[in-house]
């Protein structure tokens, strides 16, 4: 009798301990969230949006506190927050939002002057590459260059292309033409205008009637040998003729006669200021 009592008590002592098993799992999952917590505490706005996208997804149905919002970056933190009435003024105004304070946009007038100097820097270079060939081939009495406001001038006396009374380049002077050809080559390339001139002497044989024939046909066939060059786009060359109407010196001497007696290269600037207007 004794023995089955003490056995009775030996089972009582025994407590039930299945309650542990649910017990331990729910500490599991409180040690997970917590995890997740902490992990999500350095606000990595990609993981957040992750994460808060996947409660949403799950968990449907009204507006919960993982509810979806962009967050700010790092970098637009600390930017400082815009002025909403500077927009305004700026759009009232017209003025660009991006100009910075105290500085005037530039006027239609300055923006051509800039542009017009720089197109005389490179008209510049052009003259300073034809100065240097002229030194170089010993030519500096037969070509002259000068730089103003309608371009870069390059001046040819008749007799180093042409005999007296005709419009043909000689064959022994194409070879010069060509090389000059050479120094028109320009990226962009530019408005190129030749024109022919003569002196006051009248001018009338089998070939010509006037002067003004004469000085046409001189920078036509004067252009013919330049655009042999196939670097050269013709689109950009136009032919004129003034015969003895656009004198650069006095016709009265034999000196004068002969500057005027000429062929020119105008090259053009790409640019006009108002002066020029």
């Amino acid at each position: 009798m004794s023995k089955k009592r003490s056995k009775k008590q030996k089972e009582d002592a025994h407590v039930d301990e299945s309650w542990l098993l649910p017990y331990a799992d729910l500490l599991t999952l409180l040690l997970a969230l917590f995890i997740v917590l902490f992990a999500i505490s350095s606000v990595d706005a990609q993981k957040f949006q992750a994460l808060s996208k996947a409660f949403n997804a799950t968990f449907e149905g009204g507006t919960g506190v993982l509810e979806f919002q962009t967050l700010p970056t790092p970098k637009e933190e600390n930017l400082p927050a815009e002025d909403p009435t500077e927009k305004n003024v700026a759009r009232d105004s017209g003025m660009d939002p991006s100009e910075k304070e105290g500085e005037k946009p530039l006027t239609e007038e300055q923006k051509q002057k800039i542009a017009h100097d720089a197109d005389q820097q490179e008209l510049l270079t052009v003259q300073q590459k034809v100065n240097a060939y002229m030194e170089d081939n010993g030519i500096k009495d037969k070509l002259q260059t000068s730089l103003t406001d309608e371009g870069l001038l390059i001046s040819i006396r008749d007799n180093v292309f042409f005999a007296s009374g005709r419009a043909d380049v000689r064959p022994e002077d194409i070879r010069l033409a060509k090389e000059i050809s050479n120094l028109l080559v320009m990226d962009p390339p530019r408005n190129i205008i030749i024109s022919g001139h003569t002196d006051n002497v009248p001018i009338r044989n089998a070939g010509f009637q006037s002067n003004w024939e004469l000085s046409v046909m001189r920078a036509i066939n004067f252009m013919k040998v330049i655009l042999e060059n196939n670097r050269l786009n013709p689109s950009m060359f136009s032919a004129k003729g003034f015969g003895e109407f656009k004198p650069v010196a006095s016709n009265d001497t034999e000196e004068g006669k002969k500057k005027n007696r000429r062929v020119e290269i105008l090259i053009t600037p790409r640019t006009t200021t108002a002066e020029n207007e």
